[in-house]
């Protein structure tokens, strides 16, 4: 921007800026928002060589019809129109649990179809978060067997939730 273009915004803002920004709080009641608008009613002018070639009040007038253009154009927007102001910070969004309800549920009833062996072994290693060494010594039984109880357990689950259409 060369110094003529600096003093000639200069001396618009100094003309108009005050004028301007007195009529957009008229419109809107909102202080803050009136800068905003005079800021860019004052670009458009500068982007607008003609403008700032026009009389004084040609000129006052063209920067109130661009400052009402904004106003409304402001409150037409989107942003604006879904703008909800509150003093409390909303919930924190969860997610919905009904699924993982339901999963459970049919976990559970499938493993009251096992015998008592494969289920303990289960219930102990997988939500007991225990290690096979861990299991045999609760349980009273051989690593082996704990093994071995824990792959046809595993297995007979498969079965029974496959017939109740959870897996494949």
């Amino acid at each position: 921007m060369s110094t003529d273009e600096a003093e000639a915004l200069r001396a618009l803002s100094e003309a108009h800026s005050a004028a301007v920004w007195r009529y957009v709080v008229h419109l809107t009641a909102d202080p803050a928002g009136a800068d905003d608008i005079v800021q860019e009613t004052l670009l458009r002018a500068w982007r607008t060589p003609k403008i700032l070639a026009q009389p004084v009040e040609s000129t006052r007038s063209w920067m109130f019809t661009v400052a009402r253009h904004l106003v409304i154009d402001e409150h037409r927007s989107a942003r604006k129109r879904h703008e909800i102001t509150t003093d409390e910070l909303p919930e924190r969004a969860q997610r919905d649990r009904t699924d993982a309800l339901f999963e459970a549920l049919l976990v559970e009833e499938a493993l009251g179809a096992l015998g008592y062996e494969h289920r303990a072994v289960i219930v102990h290693s997988y939500y007991g978060g225990r290690s096979i060494a861990e299991t045999a010594a609760e349980l009273g039984i051989p690593e082996g067997t704990v093994k071995s109880r824990l792959h046809y357990g595993l297995r007979a689950l498969r079965l029974v939730l496959q017939e109740k259409g959870v897996t494949r």
